[in-house]
């Protein structure tokens, strides 16, 4: 990624990055567009906490639009103090005039900063498709189109799961209060703090959450080839007395309801993992290679034994004649010499094929000395086989390809 540089009209300098036609970035380029996504998700999260903090004390009235009625929309707190509120009177304290179920303050800023922390967790939540979309443009760039897919597929599914979570902890949290508060009433009344019920309230959400990703984690631990069916299907009755163990250390009330809840759901969702990964099992099995799993120095199987080499026929008959029955047989006995075979006539209209014709040797000069006035002899016919001919007054080529012809030569270029 390269820059460019320009001037506006009022002297100042702007830099626009541009981007590589190959898409390769430098490190420099990488902590500059991780900073603007981060900027970006931060405001968004800005914004939605100032959204969480006003919601927290006031609901949104109800209103119409023509025949579509929207009812009002509690606030925040009574969402949140609603499990804790719907128990009898005679489970909480009342310290209001107006018999109103209200939280405890202890302390002057608790309000204040418990409203605080409430809003920015509600502005966290309700920003996370932002900063989720953020994130995932800055890590897709570095990822192939089928891994885009699959971090697609799983982190829909990872939300999914953790909003079913949520709302199981929500459904679970007044059965859970109840068997709580019930325990002691005959000799202590509750009175909570608005800080330590919305703490339990929280760590209570956030346990159901992540604990209902265990299986979209076993699924992908079975896709990448870590664990496979057989494997957990041996230890299934071990895995359901660990999840028990799991909920009864994690949640955060102690209580047997919150806790059967947790540990049931988690046995579903666990065996709907197990259920999965026996079919993806299944599947991969059939586009196994024979050699997977073989080391390098080991041989794979074949499909088909070799068969046995049968023995060599003999080219004669029993009379010792050829296989077709012509020509000459050997001779009796079937020792002696093979008789030579005899030439193949060539078929009709096929060219014939002839041995090149010897060279006539050329004569023998004469003795006659150029002193006496004689001349030589005038040079030999010199027999040539050769592609081309030339004609020593014209320079033409006379002679077809392969043909035999006859070049005139001097006695000098014979010898």
């Amino acid at each position: 990624m390269t820059q460019s540089t320009s001037v506006s009209k009022g002297g100042r300098v702007s830099r626009k990055a541009k981007k590589n036609p190959d898409g390769t970035m430098s490190i420099v380029d990488h902590l500059r567009e991780l900073r603007t996504r981060l900027l970006r998700a931060l405001a968004a999260i800005a914004v939605t906490t100032i959204i969480g903090f006003i919601w927290y004390e006031h609901g949104i009235p109800a209103w119409a639009i023509g025949p579509l009625h929207v009812p009002r929309l509690p606030s925040l707190g009574e969402i949140l103090k609603e499990p804790y509120c719907s128990l009898p009177p005679s489970a909480r304290a009342t310290f209001s005039a107006d018999n109103e179920c209200r939280l405890l303050a202890t302390s002057p800023f608790e309000m204040f900063m418990l409203r605080m922390k409430m809003g920015g967790l509600a502005g966290l939540v309700m920003a996370c498709p932002i900063w989720l979309i953020e994130i995932w443009r800055f890590i897709t760039p570095g990822l192939l189109k089928n891994e885009r897919r699959w971090t697609l597929s799983v982190g829909t599914i990872a939300g999914f799961l953790f909003v079913l979570g949520v709302v199981a902890a929500y459904l679970v949290l007044p059965m859970g209060l109840d068997v709580l508060l019930h325990l002691g009433d005959s000799t202590q009344i509750s009175a909570l703090t608005g800080e330590k019920y919305f703490n339990f309230v929280i760590a209570l959400i956030l346990v159901f959450g992540l604990s209902f990703e265990v299986p979209l984690f076993t699924a992908m631990l079975n896709l990448a080839g870590v664990v496979h069916y057989e494997q957990l299907k041996d230890k299934r009755r071990i895995m359901i007395v660990v999840i028990f163990i799991f909920a009864a250390i994690a949640t955060p009330g102690q209580d047997p309801i919150s806790m059967l809840v947790l540990a049931l759901t988690l046995v579903v969702l666990m065996e709907l993992a197990l259920q999965f990964t026996r079919i993806h099992d299944r599947r991969a099995a059939r586009h196994v290679s024979e050699w997977e799993g073989l080391s390098d120095d080991e041989a794979s199987p074949l499909k088909v034994a070799p068969s046995s080499i049968p023995a060599a026929e003999s080219i004669y008959d029993g009379d010792h004649k050829g296989i077709a029955g012509g020509g000459d047989a050997r001779p009796a006995g079937g020792s002696g010499p093979i008789p030579k075979p005899s030439l193949v006539t060539a078929p009709s209209g096929a060219p014939s094929v002839s041995e090149p014709p010897t060279p006539t040797p050329s004569p023998a000069p004469s003795d006659a000395s150029p002193a006496s006035g004689s001349r030589h002899a005038p040079p030999a016919a010199v027999l040539r086989r050769g592609p081309r001919s030339w004609n020593d007054s014209t320079g033409d080529n006379d002679s077809k390809p392969g043909q035999d012809t006859i070049q005139s030569s001097s006695f000098d270029d014979v010898l």
